[in-house]
């Protein structure tokens, strides 16, 4: 598919007009109303480079942007209100935040946007129209967006991780105003079709996290693409039981047990390789502070907390093979992280992985870090966003194109 790019509108011109931007500002928050704060502004520093752009170029910049799954009503804990207070802090060129999305608040604050100036609006999801199954409501609601824009307004994606949603400001606005993809949208597909394309090898994929049965398309994707797929975190436990070992209390989803059990087979067949830990980091109970002790991966009842213990990182020596699996690597990918690494005691796989595509990218090997937990995962844990390839913003959309799915947010985008 061919997409006008932002350089084509900028080319075009955009001073003295208003540009729509979608933006993803989902960002994770902790604390309580008021006081709500923003634990990782990746997205938002992600989210600046376009504005600015725009911004520069002199246009006056309307951004769209949701923040968690409001029931299409206003919710003060899912206001935007904490990403922006933290885009205005980061930000070069004046911020304000609309009271609403498309009401009277928004349209005044719209038709008094001054050149250069970025207006963002409420948080789309406040309007129910906005993830409507009904395509009239949802090009109702995006008819209005578009017209805060006015007659020669334009609009920009430059939120990957939303492109996976057939949603007003995603989907149905991109038939109202001249469309344009912007530069992260623009980035995440460059890297994820060399990850699908014709990968540089051998390509090794990391995959973590808690459930296996969210992994599972990618997985069946990846199959006969990867040439190993290295398997931690939670969803571990499943892949360990479909080979007859027992996993103790540890997470386990015994309705995926017969699919990997397949997927295991159809890897040994099409030149996938399954790598599983050889040890586990298992704990008491599921606590900061609990007692724990490393288990052979197949004999994690046989430690010292019997069938009551739940492992919750990989052990050592899997982190160093893991390591080494990607030390060979020309192409990583990694989407989970390997344990539960917000707890010290056990963030020691995730460190191992994170610390291993460092240094593979350093050796000249592309690194992509898939997925909003990975990336909040290295930020965390001290690493910097330079020392990675690529830190995707593109969470559930990405793997959606990883497994090989239509994105209705991209083909809106599309031109003849």
């Amino acid at each position: 598919m061919a997409y006008a790019s932002l350089d084509d509108l900028l080319a075009e011109g955009v001073r003295g007009r208003r540009v729509l931007v979608r933006s993803d500002l989902n960002v994770p928050l902790e604390g309580e109303v008021p006081e709500l704060r923003v634990t990782d502004d990746g997205r938002v520093r992600a989210s600046l480079p376009v504005l600015r752009k725009l911004s520069e170029a002199g246009a006056a910049v309307i951004v769209l942007a949701h923040l968690g799954r409001p029931k299409g009503a206003p919710e003060a804990k899912y206001s935007l209100k904490p990403a922006a207070d933290v885009l205005r802090d980061l930000a070069d060129f004046p911020v304000t935040l609309a009271p609403d999305t498309t009401g009277e608040g928004a349209r005044s604050a719209a038709a008094a946007l001054s050149d250069g100036e970025v207006l963002l609006l409420e948080n789309v999801r406040f309007d129910a129209r906005e993830t409507s199954k009904d395509d009239a409501e949802r090009a109702a609601f995006a008819r209005e967006l578009a017209d805060l824009a006015g007659p020669d307004g334009a609009y920009v994606d430059d939120a990957f991780g939303a492109v996976h949603r057939r949603h007003a400001s995603v989907y149905d606005i991109a038939a109202l105003l001249p469309a344009y993809q912007g530069d992260l949208v623009r980035a995440e597909l460059v890297v994820l079709e060399k990850l699908t394309k014709d990968p540089q090898r051998p390509f090794v994929v990391v995959l973590g996290g808690s459930k296996v049965s969210d992994k599972l398309a990618v997985i069946e994707n990846l199959i006969g693409t990867a040439d190993r797929i290295l398997v931690g975190g939670g969803m571990v436990f499943t892949f360990l039981a479909a080979q007859g070992h027992k996993v103790g209390a540890s997470l386990l989803e015994e309705d995926q047990i017969d699919a990997v059990r397949g997927y295991l087979e159809r890897g040994a067949r099409d030149g996938t390789q399954f790598v599983l830990p050889t040890d586990i980091v298992v704990a008491e109970k599921f606590a900061a502070d609990a007692g724990s002790g490393v288990a052979a991966a197949d004999a994690i009842e046989a430690g010292a907390f019997g069938s009551s213990g739940i492992g919750l990182d990989i052990g050592p020596a899997t982190g160093q093979d893991f390591a080494a699996n990607i030390a060979e690597a020309k192409t990583v990918f990694w989407n989970g992280p390997m344990g539960v690494f917000e707890f010290e005691a056990f963030a020691g796989g995730t460190r191992a992985v994170a610390q291993a595509l460092v240094d593979a990218q350093a050796n000249g090997a592309l690194t992509v870090v898939g997925g909003g937990d990975s990336a909040a995962a290295v930020r965390g844990l001290g690493f910097a966003d330079e020392q990675f390839g690529h830190i995707s913003t593109g969470g559930g959309a990405s793997l959606e194109y990883l497994e090989g799915k239509e994105l209705p947010g991209l083909t809106a985008l599309a031109r003849d």
